[in-house]
């Protein structure tokens, strides 16, 4: 692996991986080749495997930012074949859980191209309200101070949805959100209103693109107008959206920059985008190459690019919740013109790169997401470009005291982020011990969101 024949550099270096084929866990290399930076594992029985994991700036070494990790307060599975096939959580993990999925049903009312939890495959019942109050009574064993999002299949097809809302409220969960494609908030007047009266803090919408093409290629027809439409009746019944594309290279990915265009203009009914480029797990149309993929830096890349320097990939961060190679984030002020100005614009630092407990980043994440993506109060502040100084007495009259402008700043802020799911190819299992995001199993275990949805390179699963 460090010929110069073969133009490959020293590898950065090594954690596990899984064989795409077979699924058992095999060791894995971080190799630096060229501008690229790839994931290098090979199985005894299936041979070699090589995907990229990380291309463009900011520099991979650059991004990581090391956590003390801390064990999930409760473990529902005792480790006995090892990551991942212990997951539960087992003792072996390293962080507390951030979000709880909670999937209320397999159906869907649409069949995409790609779907992490191949809604719709199989019939299968769905679980009842004694169930479901089981599986909030395991997350609240575990996390009671974590956020629920509660997910599917399409949980609108579920008439009790409402029900089900309130439940999670009762249970002692502050902020519950639901991911949904929208289409039932879009097509059925006072929908919204049911869901905000039953206590539904925020909207997690489907929205790839601002083209009929798009949505007619990863979704099977133009739903542009019925998403609009969705959005608009969230914000009129008091709803938080975040907007969250999925990124197919070849597909949207042009798109990027007019979706937060898109997402500003709705603002403050849009409190931020969150982009998912594409991963190769549950339903999916092709065995994925390197050219089928979109790392974090291409996505932050083409935020800056497509944005006329509205957006710049400096200002964005590293998670302090999930490992840093998961995802990143940024927190924008809208101003009066429509446009964003960074909370923080400063460079990283070494001292960005000291290592801080894990738990303490899942804590602020939980917090920052149930402000950032809830709704806005009815009436909240004005802002102009020329007013975003804050007055230290430099005899600046345009410049607001310190109180006004953080008044301004928490009810100004539009979040952009990413979140880089793991499949069978680029699963990273120090990742994966890293994980805040975890799916309710039908036993009340706390899975990882990429453990749960895995699926080999035939499409089997390995949890599901």
């Amino acid at each position: 692996m460090t010929t110069k024949a073969s133009g490959v550099q020293p590898f950065l270096s090594q954690t596990e991986s899984l064989c795409p084929v077979c699924l058992k866990p095999v060791p894995a290399f971080r190799v630096k080749r060229g501008p690229d930076i790839c994931l290098e594992k090979c199985c005894p029985d299936h041979g070699a495997f090589r995907t990229v994991i990380w291309r463009g700036s900011p520099s991979f070494v650059s991004w990581v930012r090391p956590k003390f990790p801390v064990c999930p307060p409760v473990c529902y599975m005792d480790v006995a074949r090892g990551c991942p096939l212990d997951c539960g959580l087992c003792a072996s993990h390293r962080q507390i859980t951030c979000t709880a999925l909670i999937e209320i049903t397999r159906r869907c009312n649409l069949r995409c191209r790609y779907c992490f939890a191949d809604a719709g495959a199989f019939e299968a019942p769905d679980p009842d309200l004694k169930k479901i109050r089981f599986w909030y009574s395991r997350v609240h064993a575990v996390a009671p101070a974590c956020n629920i999002q509660i997910s599917g299949g399409e949980p609108t097809v579920r008439d009790d949805l409402p029900r089900i809302i309130e439940m999670g409220k009762e249970m002692g969960f502050a902020f519950v959100q639901l991911n949904t494609n929208g289409l039932r908030l879009g097509e059925e007047p006072g929908y919204a209103e049911r869901l905000k009266e039953a206590g539904l803090s925020s909207v997690f919408l489907q929205f790839d693109g601002v083209t009929a093409d798009t949505f007619q290629m990863l979704r099977g027809r133009d739903l542009l107008a019925v998403k609009e439409r969705a959005v608009e009746r969230c914000a009129a019944a008091g709803l938080g959206v975040v907007l969250v594309p999925l990124v197919v290279p070849g597909v949207n990915d042009q798109e990027i920059g007019a979706v937060v265009n898109w997402g500003v203009k709705a603002f403050p009914a849009v409190r931020g985008v969150h982009f998912q480029p594409v991963s190769y797990l549950g339903r999916y149309p092709l065995t994925p190459a390197d050219c089928d993929r979109m790392t974090l830096p291409e996505i932050m890349t083409a935020l800056e690019n497509q944005t006329d320097g509205m957006i710049h990939a400096a200002d964005f961060r590293p998670p302090g919740c999930e490992n840093a190679l998961c995802s990143f984030h940024a927190r924008f002020l809208v101003t009066s013109a429509e446009r964003l100005t960074p909370l923080i614009s400063l460079p990283m630092t070494d001292a960005c790169c000291k290592p801080f407990p894990a738990d303490k980043g899942a804590r602020r994440t939980i917090a920052a997401v149930a402000r950032d993506w809830g709704a806005l109060p009815a009436e909240y502040p004005a802002i102009d470009e020329l007013h975003l100084s804050v007055n230290t007495s430099s005899g600046d009259d345009n410049a607001m005291d310190l109180d006004s402008f953080l008044e301004v700043a928490r009810s100004r802020v539009f979040s952009i982020s990413a979140m880089a799911f793991q499949d069978a190819w680029n699963l990273d299992l120090e990742r994966l011990r890293d994980c805040c995001i975890h799916v309710v199993s039908d036993d009340g275990r706390l899975i990882p969101f990429c453990a749960c949805n895995l699926t080999d390179s035939q499409g089997r699963p390995l949890y599901r």
